[in-house]
């Protein structure tokens, strides 16, 4: 049995801005960096649920015109109709708070594409990292909406295992995706059918693939 490292554990201080590069293995380089076009991704986030939060509004606010208008109306059920309709306001609540801290998580959203993995890099409060190997993906397709199509966008929706993961609102989706799809193909089928793409000087799993140069 090997020496083990003391140090292995031991955290660098460099490793304290949550970043990417900080959860980057030893020699892994960083072949294609992206973040979701900022426009399109607030967009998107304003328009989601928007129908539904008009159709409530209107209807809570129709009701409580008609219950301002009634001059009758005691202020003991006043009393009670607003807090109600505080409450019963929630989804406009929701849509509203999901507006506001779209910028945020556009802020730390990031996707990294590596010679192993893709790295997306999210979060509110927190910084969460989820990894993506190339081996474990099943398949990848794109996705093209009307808003997309508008801001020139793009998401990719990527199926490894039994996990899907999407990469929203990014320029130039279809080159990504022919990109991504050959270098999925490229790595599966060295794996299953070792391939040229083995040098002939083989360091083992020190072997880089630099798929986003091809």
């Amino acid at each position: 049995m090997g020496k083990i490292d003391e140090n292995y554990f031991k955290m660098d201080d460099n490793m304290k801005h949550n970043t990417i590069e900080d959860i980057l293995d030893e020699d892994e380089n960083v072949l294609l960096r992206l973040k979701p076009k900022k426009s399109a991704y607030i967009l998107n986030s304003f328009l989601t649920m928007l129908p539904f939060v008009l159709i409530w509004l209107c209807f809570d606010v129709g009701f409580i015109v008609i219950m301002a208008t009634q001059a009758n109306t005691p202020s003991i059920i006043w009393a009670f109709i607003v807090p109600f309709f505080a409450v019963h306001l929630m989804p406009v609540w929701i849509w509203l708070a999901n507006i506001l801290k779209a910028n945020r998580n556009h802020k730390n959203l990031e996707y990294a594409f590596t010679e192993k993995r893709i790295i997306i890099r999210s979060g509110v409060i927190g910084i969460d990292f989820k990894n993506i190997y190339y081996s474990d993906i099943e398949g990848v397709n794109l996705k093209v909406g009307i808003i997309d199509r508008l801001c020139k966008v793009g998401d990719i929706y990527i199926q490894a295992n039994t996990q899907t993961s999407v990469i929203l609102d990014i320029e130039n989706p279809y080159f990504i995706l022919s990109k991504l799809q050959k270098i999925v193909l490229d790595i599966k089928t060295d794996i299953y059918f070792p391939n040229n793409l083995r040098p002939d000087e083989n360091d083992g799993y020190k072997t880089k693939y630099k798929g986003f140069d091809k």
